[in-house]
């Protein structure tokens, strides 16, 4: 049942710890902590919403992760973009395997310890708990996994163990919105304790989930968060409740001391536990007066996604942009008809592209918004890699470069940065809006070194946040 969100939130405790951030900035500060560096795997891009100053890596050879290891100063960490959501369970828990195995092997190389933050969908869309599974699998039984899907920018809630979505000025429990009716990860249960016991198919049973509610992390404090978190049986799942960032950075005080005592943990979170794991502030959006935009090029905007949400922006920017925008649609049908047909639909759409950014003019390249699945996940995974193929494709044959590219969907914007763009290891600048990440990558090897690229999640910001950052860095 939806909820109120004023009258909701004003019935819950206050929060009774003061300047827990401040606090966390401090441990990890302090060199004599032995804090492990946190690596933050990240089943599609969008993970970096809450982040600033730190890398982000699309290779995750050893060496690379033993040179990361060893750059990366003490208290801080990197993401590694897994993309697993967009690959079926098999070829996911391969990957993910992969990658910490060379993790392990950098850790024993350079004798810098680490930390896993699996970073996932705050509407609990992705791989669990089998990423969970592998993890443990080779590093070991964790103490525990903090599963913690709240993030704020989104409006994702967890109250009473149940993750809501916030819509307009109601809390609507997460199991019915559109994101639990995915082809791919959909799930019928809002509750969290009830959500892990679908997940896993019986095999961790809801009794057996354990909670830190709001009462424990607000009136309690870290105090009383550490002592349920120490009183929990090794390998339990431990249900995050959160309405601020401040909820988690007290829960975050309690992990800092428990690691202090030896425990160690996994989670599975949403993006604001990364930040304040992090102890990272959040600042303003990059303007577009800091980017030092190029003026006499337009931008370039390429959407795959095809959430409610994101054809509802996209209709936004096409409508409040008027000749300002010219669009140039690929029709999906067409693109999964044969290769010589898709050929001919990304080549039109190119030779558009060209003419319009180098006159000035901003590019919207979109599929067409009927959503085309298949008879069973696979065939849905595998009409999605189609069209991906065919934006790809389309950023790697383009010559000229545009003022920025803007990236909607997750899945859209992992290959557009790994494939399209050649990018390697970029830096997140910040914030194009809130929840929107913006990176830069300067490797000469990338397609266009410099370039400020925009990865926007399908399934973030209001109707009209898209159009506005288009229309505020416009030419």
């Amino acid at each position: 049942m939806a909820l109120d969100v004023a009258t909701t939130l004003a019935r819950l405790p206050h929060n009774s710890t003061k300047n827990a951030q401040a606090q966390v900035q401090e441990i990890l500060r302090d060199t004599s902590s032995k804090v492990p560096i946190l690596v933050a795997l990240d089943d599609d891009p969008t993970g970096t919403q809450t982040c600033h100053g730190i890398p982000v890596l699309m290779t995750w050879e050893t060496n690379t992760l033993a040179e990361e290891l060893r750059r990366t100063p003490k208290g801080s960490g990197f993401f590694i973009l897994t993309n697993s959501r967009a690959l079926m369970p098999g070829p996911a828990e391969e990957l993910i395997g992969e990658i910490i195995t060379n993790l392990k092997a950098a850790s024993a190389t350079t004798g810098v310890p680490f930390e896993i933050v699996l970073r996932s969908d705050s509407t609990l869309r992705g791989h669990f708990p089998l990423e969970a599974d592998v993890a443990q699998r080779i590093l070991g039984p964790a103490d525990a996994c903090l599963l913690c899907p709240f993030f704020y920018q989104g409006g994702r809630y967890t109250i009473d163990d149940t993750h809501y979505v916030i819509e307009g000025d109601k809390l609507v429990p997460a199991a019915e919105t559109p994101f639990a009716k995915d082809a791919t990860f959909g799930y019928k249960n809002s509750n969290l304790r009830a959500y892990v016991e679908e997940k896993s198919q019986g095999r961790i049973p809801a009794s057996e989930v354990a909670s830190l509610s709001l009462d424990t992390i607000r009136t309690g404090g870290p105090d009383a968060v550490l002592k349920q978190l120490l009183g929990v049986p090794k390998g339990s799942v431990v249900v995050v409740n959160a309405t601020s960032d401040e909820d988690i950075d007290v829960v975050i005080l309690a992990v800092l001391a428990a690691s202090k005592q030896g425990k160690r943990y996994l989670y599975r979170t949403g993006a604001a536990f990364v930040s304040s794991r992090l102890g990272i502030t959040q600042i303003p959006p990059i303007s577009a007066a800091q980017l030092n935009f190029h003026p006499n090029v337009g931008g370039l905007v390429i959407a795959g996604s095809y959430v409610p949400k994101t054809t509802a922006q996209l209709n936004k920017l096409i409508e409040a942009s008027g000749d300002r925008l010219t669009v140039a649609e690929l029709q999906v049908e067409q693109l999964l008809k044969s290769t010589q047909d898709a050929d001919m639909v990304v080549a039109d759409a190119i030779s558009l592209a060209e003419k319009e950014i180098a006159r000035g003019q901003d590019v919207l390249v979109m599929t067409s918004r009927k959503l085309i699945v298949g008879a069973d996940e696979a065939k849905s995974l595998e009409i999605g890699s189609v069209v991906a193929k065919a934006l790809v494709k389309l950023l790697v044959e383009l010559k000229t470069k545009p003022r920025y590219v803007i990236a909607k969907g997750g899945i859209t914007s992992s290959d557009m940065a790994s494939k399209g763009l050649r990018m390697k290891r970029a830096d997140i600048v910040g914030q194009a809006a809130a929840g929107v990440p913006l990176w830069r990558c300067d490797e000469p090897s990338s397609k266009w070194p410099g370039l400020p690229y925009v990865v926007f999640p399908g399934n973030v910001g209001a109707v009209d946040t898209l159009y506005q950052v288009v229309n505020d860095w416009r030419a």
